[in-house]
């Protein structure tokens, strides 16, 4: 298939030989062959699609990509991303739609903070280009013309179910790349030749990403499934496949294999472990700030403790206070725009190979939107950072859409996911510490409304350490809180001292892992009972996670104070009071407790 596009002839000296073309050919039916055996024996696969981007694939990794096959992780090499229903040792990109983004994000370091050589390339299916992720993820790539970026459309025209709806009408892929600002080549996808060309001449593509639109056939080489539909994951029938591969085979003429090109050696050294900030926090007890403010100071407080923190935000930057950020070190911050899905596939992406320290910063609410490409890193094992900020009705008059009532659940349901819901702007600082020196997910809930700052500078605060900040020998019930409703329960012990009634508060700071010895034991210490109350839904927030944590426990009481119903505008503290976790509801728990 010619294409008009690639006019400029490859020079001699990049020209493969004959000899080589065949190779390439050779090395794709080889692809072709594993993939049928693989899938075989393990009776689960997708030897049709990986048949579909042999040539590709046998290109790329024999003739263009430059890496040490001994090394797979060295910072220097070319990176590759197979969104196509597959996952390489960078990250797993799930279902679908999810691999684009993260190549944006390597590229992104690449290009910008790490200033290399290194290129990135992403396979991707062509079923998976009706996800909104992937069209965010080329808008985002042109914006910030990343030219050391390479995608590649492997349509072969059938989905998983059946035939997709642009089948071979590669025009049409063409034009919607270009009209993302995109560098496009069409191209055969089983010509090797010709992908060597378009390879060749994307190299030389400058501020500029370049999509290569590669026409395929779905099962290539297997005779009777070859474009045939109702094939998608399933492996060839163990009666088949022997005769399936004696005729590939057949069609093998060398025995010899391909080395790839080393990689050039210009990538910076990089140290991200063991951060520590330049001096403690300067807040000034009672002084009041809201921990989304002192999220957006710590973290530019941050970024002058180490060079490769980044920070990503989507176009919430002046409500986070990320611009904060931003202000300080303008280089290492990142305007995702309204697209969250992938603003947390960019941030996998940056902080793969241990090359930044990524927080992602948004609206809480918003990051409901990207749970996929969540729950993805988190399989990925992947070092990334997520601060949602407006948590709960104590958002006030900015209304229900834009409260964060679920993120508590969403986050717990994480696999190895820390959370972090700081009180005060001091416990905000450090839990901004912790978490870009935790390995892992970490999420860091922070609030709009000013609260008073209640812990000293010299306070030291660590993961999965709650703290009793106000006890007595003669305490009668256990409050438990977290950011906005840790003051109510402070206002409530407060106003129940001159009834001689006392409480004893704790403030959790991480919700997973959860202080379970500090909640029994002081659950204990006041007659086995516990009021949990928390500016989230019921489901899956604090009090399910303390009920989970006291289930063993069996003279132990949870009343659990949550919001109850679907929230409106309104003035914060009216909210928090009419959706029952004011300083009055807590009070009354503790009467209706103590008078049972």
């Amino acid at each position: 298939m010619a294409d008009s596009k690639v006019s400029a002839p490859m020079p001699e000296e990049a020209k493969p030989d004959s000899k080589t073309l065949q190779v390439l050919r050779d090395m794709a039916n080889r692809l072709r062959i594993h993939s049928i055996r693989a899938t075989c024996v393990s009776s689960s696969g997708h030897p049709t699609s990986c048949s579909s981007a042999a040539e590709i694939m046998s290109v790329l990794f024999f003739h263009i990509m430059r890496y040490k096959q001994e090394d797979p992780e060295n910072p220097d090499n070319d990176r590759f991303i197979a969104s196509k229903r597959l996952s390489f040792v960078d990250v797993a990109t799930g279902w679908l739609g999810q691999g684009l983004g993260a190549a944006c994000g390597m590229a992104y370091t690449g290009k910008y903070f790490d200033k290399a050589s290194y290129r990135v390339f992403c396979l991707m299916g062509d079923g998976e280009s009706s996800e909104g992720s992937v069209w965010e993820a080329l808008a985002f790539a042109s914006h910030y013309n990343l030219d050391n970026l390479v995608a590649i459309f492997d349509v072969n025209r059938v989905g998983h179910s059946g035939g997709l709806p642009l089948e071979h009408c590669i025009d049409i892929y063409q034009k919607r790349c270009e009209a993302f600002g995109w560098n496009t080549y069409v191209v055969d996808g089983r010509d090797v030749e010709a992908l060597c060309q378009v390879f060749w001449q994307a190299s030389e593509v400058k501020n500029k990403p370049t999509a290569v639109v590669a026409k395929t056939f779905k099962g290539r080489g297997i005779p009777s499934v070859e474009d045939a539909e109702n094939w998608h994951g399933k492996p060839m029938p163990k009666e088949r496949a022997d005769a399936i591969i004696k005729l590939i085979e057949s069609q093998i003429e060398t025995n010899k294999n391909l080395e790839p090109k080393p990689p050039i050696e210009d990538s910076p050294p990089v140290n991200i472990l063991d951060i520590e900030m330049a001096s403690p926090p300067a807040y000034t007890v009672g002084e009041q700030i809201a921990t989304r403010k002192a999220c957006g100071l710590a973290l530019a407080k941050l970024g002058h403790a180490n060079d490769r923190v980044i920070v990503l935000d989507g176009d919430t930057k002046n409500s986070t206070f990320s611009d904060i950020f931003k202000r300080e070190h303008p280089e290492r911050f990142i305007e995702c725009f309204i697209a969250e899905q992938n603003m947390v596939s960019v941030a996998l992406g940056c902080a793969t190979r241990g090359r930044t320290v990524a927080f992602v910063s948004t609206f809480a609410a918003f990051l409901t939107r990207a749970f996929d490409q969540i729950r993805m890193g988190a399989i990925s094992e992947t070092n990334i950072n997520l601060i949602g900020s407006h948590c709960g009705v104590s958002v006030g008059e900015d209304g229900p859409s834009q409260m964060a009532l679920e993120d508590l659940a969403m986050f717990r349901s994480v696999r190895n996911c820390t959370i972090f819901y700081p009180s005060d702007a001091t416990s905000t600082e450090h839990a901004i510490l912790l978490a870009a020196n935790t390995k892992g997910m970490c999420y860091i809930r922070a609030s709009r409304p000013e609260t008073a700052v209640i812990y000293t500078p010299q306070e030291s605060f660590a993961v999965g350490q709650a703290k009793v900040i106000r006890h007595d020998v003669n305490d009668k019930v256990t409050v438990i809180g977290a950011g906005v409703t840790l003051h109510e329960a402070l206002a409530a012990a407060e106003d129940l001292s001159k009834e001689d009634i006392s409480i004893r508060v704790i403030d959790l700071f991480t919700i997973k892992p959860l202080d379970v010895t500090t909640i029994i034991s002081n659950a204990k210490a006041t007659g086995g009972r516990i009021i949990t109350v928390e500016d989230h839904y019921p489901e899956g927030g604090i009090g399910e996670a303390v009920c989970a944590a006291v289930s063993m426990e069996p003279d132990i009481l949870v009343h659990q104070l949550a919001v109850a119903g679907v929230p409106r505008s309104g003035k914060p503290g009216e909210l928090l009071d009419m959706f029952g976790v004011s300083a009055r509801h807590i009070i009354v728990a503790v009467k209706c407790i103590l008078m049972n």
